[in-house]
C-alpha cells in the first residue's frame, strides 16, 4: 500500500508553535507529511527546522524554488492549512498566492485536490468584513473551512490557547474529504 501525502500548511499563528503535534497527529493517521511553512512561521521555527525535517522526513519549505530547480517533495495527495492566519486567510481569498504555501494551497484546490482549512484567529479579526467575503469565495472553489462547531471557533482577543488547536477535527475532515475522490479538473 502506497502513503499518501499531506502538504500540512501552516501560518503564523499561535498553534504553529505546536506544529510538530499537528505532524504527529497526521502520521498517526497514516499520512507522509510535508510540511510547508510561511515566511513568518518559518522565522518562528528558524532554530528547529532540522528537528522538524527529522520529524517529517523531508525538507521543510518556506520559499519558492529557483527557476530550474527540482521538486524537494513529493506530489500531494491532499493538504491541510492548518493554523490559517487571518491575513493568510484574506490574501488566499483574494487570490494573492505571494508565498509557497499560498501558491500551493491556490493551485491545489483548482487542479482538484482536496484542501482543508482551520484558521485560529482572534473575534476581532473574525469581524472583518474581508474574512466573511474571503470563507465564501474559498468555499465556493471547494476548500472544506473549518469553523465554529466544525472545527475552529475564534477566540476573544488576547485569550486564545494554541496548545489546545482542535487538530483531531482537522485531521479528521482531511482523512474523510479525501477519501471522497475529488476529480481532478
Amino acid at each position: 500500500m502506497t502513503t499518501r501525502v499531506l502538504y500540512l500548511i501552516a501560518c503564523a499563528a499561535g498553534p504553529t508553535q505546536y506544529i510538530d503535534d499537528g505532524v504527529r497527529a497526521a502520521q498517526s493517521s497514516g499520512w507522509d507529511v510535508c510540511l510547508v511553512l510561511t515566511p513568518s512561521a518559518a522565522h518562528w521555527w528558524q532554530e528547529r527546522l532540522t528537528e522538524l525535517s527529522a520529524l517529517t522526513g523531508h525538507a521543510v519549505r518556506s520559499q519558492y524554488k529557483r527557476p530550474g530547480e527540482g521538486d524537494s517533495l513529493p506530489k500531494a495527495d491532499a493538504m491541510l492549512v492548518a493554523p490559517l492566519s487571518c491575513t493568510s486567510l484574506n490574501k488566499w481569498g483574494a487570490g494573492i498566492a505571494d508565498t509557497l504555501a499560498l501558491g500551493l494551497v491556490s493551485e491545489g484546490v483548482n487542479m482538484g485536490l482536496p484542501v482543508v482549512a482551520m484558521p485560529y484567529f482572534n473575534q476581532a479579526q473574525a469581524r472583518q468584513p474581508a474574512v466573511a467575503r474571503s470563507v465564501t469565495d474559498l468555499r465556493s472553489q471547494g476548500v472544506i473551512y473549518l469553523d465554529g462547531a466544525y472545527g475552529y471557533r475564534s477566540h476573544r482577543p488576547k485569550h486564545g490557547d494554541p496548545k489546545a488547536f482542535p487538530w483531531g477535527k482537522a485531521m479528521s475532515a482531511i482523512n474523510t474529504h479525501s477519501r471522497q475522490g475529488i476529480p481532478p479538473l
